[in-house]
């Protein structure tokens, strides 16, 4: 079967991830974190780098859910001989031992199944060194990793693989319990596979019972809520952008990116997300990993870090694995992190200013920090970036990059006129006002009837639907309005937004991508800034219907094929569909929150 993007689901424990496809077969899974060598990698190859298959003989169907309110996958499998549940999840809990639970469970009559194992250490690439442990259980190591499989069915070894066959009868339960460690340690202690399972159904069912939204779509937000839950990694409260590498942007093209990292252009959008749907603390740890992960001098903040805050995130490609059905290069680390973009700064000062707004305690630390960053950003405000997209043609000017600019500072003076910190508000005043003016005069084309994507150019942006949404003009300015529809006439791909038209941008990569989720959702948050409800609610009723079986989006979408494309799943995507769940039903809306004052004006 060809691989699809949207035949995924997700599997964590909130220090890592794994991918199932839709056959039941693993075929992504890194240990122990999320950013470590994968050890199994047949997703962005084959086989042989890394898989383990969990299926019936002579399958006719099957169909598969998420327990309710967990990332616990029950997959219902239906042969002719009768039927069998096969359970999968990733246990929750303390502890440097990180496990894989695979359960099959007879349903009606009796079911032949078969399982085939391959573990591959770094990516693909080491085959580790297998012996028989303990019955049924194998151990393969190589190098510093150690993997241990224990079994409730008959399990041989062959070449670098395991494999085996076993009947389940109604009311039989088999278990495979997969454990990672450290090859120079003892082997990671047992567990029961049943009692792990009700402790993790337990655990994720006291967390979305938090959950306090309760408007349009409820079940999609809670299952975009739980896959951001999922793609946070708990010792540090980070979450990355998502827990894969190299799934393409346009299928054999090069748009391949590592998205296994923490960016903060997603800060404020996270937060408020976090925030309105009930969860403070997930919000709290997120700020406080990001006042941890900038902190130091404000000249060395980058645009993306490590889970733990790391820096150092060197881009390299991996010539062993061809690809997502060979899309090439597959990338790991991100280059983008040496990359200058000024928007980030007015993130971090907008996280911070709404986490305070939201009742979060504000610190002393919290403000120091950002008087250092809006002195420095005072100095660099003028310079050309590379912009939000993180293009590889150039600096130059971006609109959003200023714009973000002038939040930075618009954020400092209102954190010193509401929550009476110290800082020279007179001078900060005057360069926002100044990157106001600049931003109208220089981002605005009169002849396009938009504001553009940088200073002196025709080409639009979708950042541009931010706007309104961050507070920097009203929804109701002429400006604001016929930027909206000039996007969508000219970005729209389907009913789909695209960031902008690769055609016309030089961003120094070849080939297109597909529409990107996030600008469709800021799409219909407009609609609602501009007093459009049906036409947002329409807009939104269609986008949900985008994620796959299980409610999880991956970064972009291919309308004129119905596939999903890039990293997978995606939490900017599942945000963006948060806070725009929330503008739509919520009493607290993420925009109204952003824009403040703004939209006084709002119709």
């Amino acid at each position: 079967m060809t691989k699809r993007i949207e035949d995924y689901a997700l599997l964590g424990d909130c220090e890592s991830a794994a991918l199932i496809g839709f056959d039941g077969t693993i075929e992504w899974l890194c240990w122990p974190r999320f950013d470590s060598g994968a050890v199994f990698a047949s997703l962005l190859g084959d086989d042989d780098n890394g898989c383990w298959r969990l299926a019936a003989k002579d399958e006719k169907s099957r169909r598969r859910a998420y327990r309710e309110g967990t990332l616990i996958l029950d997959t219902v499998i239906e042969t002719a001989t009768g039927s069998a549940l096969v359970i999968d999840f990733m246990p929750l809990g303390p502890g440097n031992t990180r496990r894989l639970v695979r359960i099959v469970e007879g349903l009606t009559g009796e079911v032949d199944m078969e399982t085939g194992f391959r573990l591959r250490f770094d990516y693909g690439l080491i085959v580790p060194w297998i012996t028989r442990v303990d019955g049924d259980g194998f151990e393969a190591i190589a190098g510093p990793d150690k993997a241990v499989l224990t079994s409730g069915a008959p399990i041989a070894a062959e070449g670098g693989r395991l494999f085996g066959s076993f009947t389940v009868k109604a009311g039989d339960k088999v278990p495979f319990v997969l454990a990672h460690g450290a090859s120079y340690q003892p082997v990671p202690p047992a567990i029961d596979p049943f009692k792990a399972l009700d402790q993790t159904e337990t655990a994720w069912r006291e967390w979305t019972g938090q959950c306090i939204y309760d408007g349009p779509h409820a079940e999609i937000v809670r299952r975009s809520l739980i896959a951001l839950k999922g793609l946070t990694y708990q010792p540090t409260g980070a979450i990355v952008a998502a827990p894969t590498t190299s799934l393409p942007e346009a299928i054999g093209g090069e748009r391949n990116w590592d998205y296994r990292f923490c960016w903060l252009r997603d800060a404020t959008f996270t937060l408020l997300a976090l925030m309105n749907t009930g969860f403070r603390f997930e919000a709290e740890e997120w700020r406080t990993w990001l006042m941890r992960a900038v902190a130091g001098s404000a000249q060395q903040v980058q645009i993306v870090y490590g889970i733990a805050g790391e820096r150092h995130l060197v881009e390299s490609t991996i010539p062993w694995l061809p690809g997502f059905r060979n899309s090439r290069p597959v990338r790991i680390g991100n280059a983008a992190a040496g990359q200058l973009q000024l928007d980030i700064f007015g993130e971090v000062m907008d996280a911070l200013y709404q986490s305070s707004k939201c009742g979060l305690e504000p610190t002393g630390e919290a403000w120091h920090l950002q008087r250092n960053l809006v002195e420095y950003l005072e100095r660099i405000w003028r310079l050309p970036d590379e912009g939000l997209w993180e293009v590889r043609g150039g600096a130059r000017h971006f609109v959003h990059s200023k714009v973000m600019a002038w939040v930075a500072f618009d954020r400092a003076v209102k954190s010193v006129e509401r929550f009476g910190v110290e800082g020279p508000v007179e001078r900060w005043r005057v360069a926002r006002d100044e990157i106001h003016a600049q931003v109208c005069a220089e981002g605005y084309d009169g002849t396009v009837g938009a504001f553009v994507q940088s200073y002196g150019s025709t080409a639009l942006d979708a950042s541009a639907l931010l706007i309104p949404i961050v507070g920097f003009l009203p929804p109701c300015d002429p400006r604001v309005q016929s930027t909206v529809r000039a996007i969508g006439d000219h970005l729209r791909s389907g009913r789909l937004i695209r960031r902008y038209d690769t055609k016309r941008t030089d961003d120094g990569l070849d080939g297109g991508e597909g529409a990107f989720l996030a600008c469709s959702f800021w799409y219909a948050d407009n609609f609602v800034l501009q007093g459009r409800l049906a036409e947002a609610e329409d807009y939104f009723d269609y986008l949900v219907t985008l994620g796959n079986d299980v409610g999880l989006f991956a970064e972009e979408y291919d309308e004129a094929r119905g596939r999903m494309l890039g990293n997978f799943p995606q939490a900017f995507s599942h945000v963006a569909l948060v806070n725009t769940a929330c503008n739509l039903a919520a009493a607290r809306k993420p925009f109204e929150e952003r824009a403040g004052a703004t939209l006084r004006d709002a119709p």
